[in-house]
């Protein structure tokens, strides 16, 4: 499958993505004071299927009224399968889409469920007059999403982001776990493949990986292994379905500030070597060529994402 050429997309810190049931005012008005990254306000699985509806308009209202510290606002839409898709994305960009950055679409199998949305938001910031574009972020929470990650992160120019919802996804491959985001008895990490896949479609495509929850809130130490995992492999951040564990996943996803330091100290003497002809120099007994300057870069962007 071809790729769509890519419009140049905002570039936003994703260390930690909290969720906050759209249906409680109460929590909104907590999440709007935090200091995370960015923060999804949810019509999906935390939000009962009668106060759906209700909760659309306690979401406009929050978006609108309250004073927002995270960096990036999202809303978590249901899947193109419910009865509650089109009008979730109809309501909510009608009445704030002004304010909000993204557009969490759930359980994405299929290249047509991302092309759906893309086209739905097209027709609403035309008839609106939006001038600021409206983001996407797609759940792979499905075996079907998974089999087609590849396609999926290439399929549109306004996305920007996919997230492993491991949740949704041990259920849909009928695995045998306790809670959401554990790994059960598998050694040593259950979650490799489909965080490693995901991540590779992800870089390839220019969008972020960003690692699903982590459901025992009350397991700092879980959430912290399963965030250092997902930080190896290349993700850019992790989920947070509770306030306690953002303090938890900005460390991981934040860089060392001595390494940032070395990294930048290292870019600039390969770039003095450069000018005089080499290839290849020793910084402090490391050698530094070509294919160390790239992840040295890569170190230096998310340090500079965040503003160190």
């Amino acid at each position: 499958m071809s790729r769509q050429p890519r419009r140049e997309q905002p570039r936003r810190a994703r260390r930690c993505q909290l969720s906050v049931p759209g249906s409680s005012e109460k929590m909104m008005s907590k999440a709007a004071g935090l200091d995370v990254d960015h923060v999804f306000l949810d019509l999906e699985d935390a939000v009962a299927p009668n106060a759906k509806a209700e909760a659309r308009g306690k979401i406009v209202a929050a978006l609108n009224g309250l004073a927002w510290k995270p960096k990036t606002l999202c809303v978590r839409i249901n899947d193109v399968e419910t009865p509650w898709c089109h009008d979730d994305v109809i309501e909510v960009v009608t009445g704030a889409g002004a304010k909000l950055d993204t557009i969490m679409l759930t359980k994405a199998k299929r290249v047509e469920d991302v092309r759906f949305l893309h086209l739905l938001l097209d027709q609403l910031e035309a008839k609106l007059g939006l001038t600021r574009r409206i983001g996407i972020e797609c759940l792979i929470e499905e075996v079907e999403g998974m089999m087609n990650v590849e396609d999926i992160a290439a399929c549109s120019d306004r996305l920007e982001c996919l997230i492993f919802g491991m949740g949704d996804y041990s259920a849909s491959q009928q695995m045998q776990l306790g809670y959401v985001g554990a790994s059960g008895t598998y050694p040593p990490d259950v979650w490799h493949y489909p965080r490693y896949r995901m991540t590779i479609a992800c870089h390839a495509n220019g969008i972020d990986p960003v690692d699903g929850p982590y459901a025992n809130f009350r397991n700092p130490e879980g959430y912290s292994k399963e965030a250092e995992r997902a930080y190896v492999l290349g993700m850019v951040g992790k989920w947070a379905i509770h306030p306690s564990q953002v303090a938890l996943a900005n460390p991981v996803f934040t860089p060392d500030p001595e390494a940032v330091a070395e990294a930048r100290k290292q870019k600039a003497a390969y770039e003095e070597a450069l000018d005089k002809g080499l290839g290849a120099i020793n910084v402090d007994g490391v050698m530094v060529d070509a294919a160390s300057i790239r992840i040295v870069q890569n170190l230096i962007d998310r340090a500079e994402l965040i503003g160190m």
